[in-house]
């Protein structure tokens, strides 16, 4: 069984997933007056999916609407290169590689670099294809400005998920890339490859994105599981990530591991809610985002709905412990992510949204919104993930 080379099946549509992988921008970048015809049809492209661009070019042909590269083409390109989660260069592959080189880092961090011909014939990955997402990138401006998308990654051409598309789609951290080669090389040549959960968990699914999960108790079950496979895949809780490094370090198979960002359901309801809409609502905002559910961590709400017996039954039968944060806490919480204020739940409890707010501060105030305010039978829920 090649497990981890099953085609996955996403309930998110994938405009939806690009608006989170390029969250901070993607930056459109053109050295010619002959490529801004089709840096203008790569924006429309973008504007079409809902990404957020931004538009740049030297200073003396950079037009209304472009800004300027400043002070200089190189030191313009680094800026963006850490300030934006994808590049569009419209320029020769070779311009665009020499600007970026002394500033690539590593694969899990770098943004996605895509570049396109001046005639908009070709969109090629460069780097970050995978994790980044540059492979999905290059594919949706081929698509917008009709050129042919160019991709070279080995999974990628063989038609198999790779093990940074799966960390991806889990909402994990990888903790030893170092082994991604080995692991992605056993995918490619159909390797067997064993995905497994390491701890207990009340609910998970028999499947991930079409591949077979299985589950161990301990790190050690896991390991006697892997002697009919090839290599794997582990998904490990974080206060055992120490010990796991150096387990999988001695071992000759190789084994990516994974730890789970946390993540937070947030909830706004009213007192006398059923707990069955409450589940529901829960449900369907994970499907919406693809977070199984044994990857969440807690679900928040205000507490002045710490004795409501629908949220205290859900929290019981999704296996989740439950917050409750103070009317004062969540009026006092900003994040760039949150939705305007309702007046309406502002007159009611005190401040103007709950589900938004109670999701971020359950991870601890930093990290993002992956679902914003989403209503399911009188119930909202937000989703949010740590960085």
């Amino acid at each position: 069984m090649a497990a981890v080379s099953c085609m996955m099946q996403a309930s998110r549509t994938g405009l939806e997933e690009a608006k989170i992988m390029f969250e901070r921008g993607v930056a459109i970048i053109y050295v010619t007056g002959k490529a801004k015809k089709t840096a203008l049809k790569i924006k429309g492209a973008l504007e079409k999916a809902k990404i957020d661009f931004k538009i740049f070019a030297p200073e003396k042909i950079a037009s209304e609407g472009v800004l300027a590269l400043k002070p200089t083409f190189r030191k313009g390109i680094e800026e963006i290169f850490n300030s934006y989660d994808a590049i569009v260069a419209v320029m020769a592959a070779g311009i665009i590689i020499r600007a970026v080189a002394p500033l690539l880092k590593s694969k899990l961090t770098d943004p996605a670099i895509v570049c396109v011909d001046v005639a908009g014939r070709f969109a090629i990955s460069l780097i970050s294809g995978h994790y980044g997402g540059a492979n999905y990138l290059a594919k949706l401006i081929a698509e917008g400005i009709g050129a042919v998308a160019v991709i070279t990654t080995a999974s990628e051409a063989v038609g198999k998920k790779s093990v940074e598309e799966i960390a991806e789609k889990l909402h994990c951290r990888i903790l030893n890339p170092e082994v991604l080669k080995e692991v992605n090389s056993l995918i490619i040549n159909d390797g067997k490859i064993a995905l497994i959960l390491v701890g207990r968990a009340k609910a998970f699914p028999s499947t991930i994105y079409g591949c077979k999960l299985l589950t161990a108790e301990n790190l050690d079950k896991a390991l006697n599981m892997l002697e009919s496979f090839d290599g794997g895949i582990f998904i490990i809780k974080s206060a055992d990530e120490n010990g796991a490094l150096k387990t999988v370090k001695q071992l000759s198979k190789p084994i990516a591991l994974f730890s789970p960002k946390r993540i937070a359901v947030g909830i706004g309801a009213r007192k006398s809610v059923d707990g069955k809409d409450v589940y529901e609502a829960v449900i369907r905002a994970l499907r919406a985002v693809d977070v199984p559910l044994f990857s969440v961590d807690v679900m928040a709400t205000v507490d002045v709905r710490r004795d409501s017996p629908g949220i205290l039954s859900a929290a019981d039968e999704l296996g989740l412990p439950l917050r409750f944060i103070s009317v004062e806490e969540l009026r006092s919480f900003s994040h760039k992510d949150l939705s305007p204020d309702s007046k309406l739940v502002e007159e009611k409890i005190g401040v103007g949204g709950v589900c938004e707010r109670a999701a971020l501060m359950a991870i601890g105030g930093k990290g993002r919104l992956i679902l914003k305010k989403m209503k399911v039978k009188g119930v909202t829920v937000a989703v949010a993930e740590a960085e």
